[in-house]
């Protein structure tokens, strides 16, 4: 019998309110290469992250299983626009562990959508509907363009939207 790769990957973020003044986004991953987690406490309501913590448990990468003290560069900024550029600035070049800053990014995202729940409910319940509504919201704020797989390019929501 053949030798046969297995690879499994599972990536989840949550969001937790731990009182009326800070919120915690927790971004966990799993892989047969991989284990990691980030979490970052975010101050309400100016949404300035005041701390992080990441680990890398497991990894084929050795400079990943390093202390990652370097995410602490990013306590003091303010989720919003710009922060991936900031984020770039401050940690993404002081690592070749790409994974931790991408799931600090994944943070921050998770804590811009549960802003926007109420947004989401009101999508329309047909999937004509739903398509035109979510093309509209990519028009009206285009940093969502190639966020997620249904805003990717050659999808049918972002059809026709071309982004500056």
């Amino acid at each position: 019998m053949p030798d046969i790769l297995y690879f499994s990957r599972n990536r989840s973020t949550n969001i937790q309110q731990e009182d009326d003044y800070t919120i915690k986004s927790t971004c966990r991953l799993t892989d047969t290469l991989t284990e990691a987690i980030v979490e970052i406490i975010v101050k309400l309501p100016d949404l300035e992250i005041i701390d992080i913590k990441g680990e890398v448990k497991r990894s084929h990468i050795k400079e990943c299983l390093l202390p990652a003290t370097y995410l602490k560069k990013a306590v003091g900024i303010r989720i919003g626009s710009g922060m991936l550029k900031i984020i770039k600035g401050l940690v993404g070049d002081e690592t070749n562990c790409k994974q931790l800053p991408f799931m600090l990014e994944e943070c921050c995202h998770a804590i811009i959508l549960s802003f926007t729940k109420e947004t989401l409910q009101k999508v329309p319940p047909n999937e004509a509907g739903t398509n035109e509504y979510y093309s509209r919201m990519v028009k009206e704020n285009i940093r969502l363009y190639n966020r997620c797989a249904a805003f990717a390019p050659g999808s049918a929501i972002v059809e026709g939207i071309n982004p500056p």
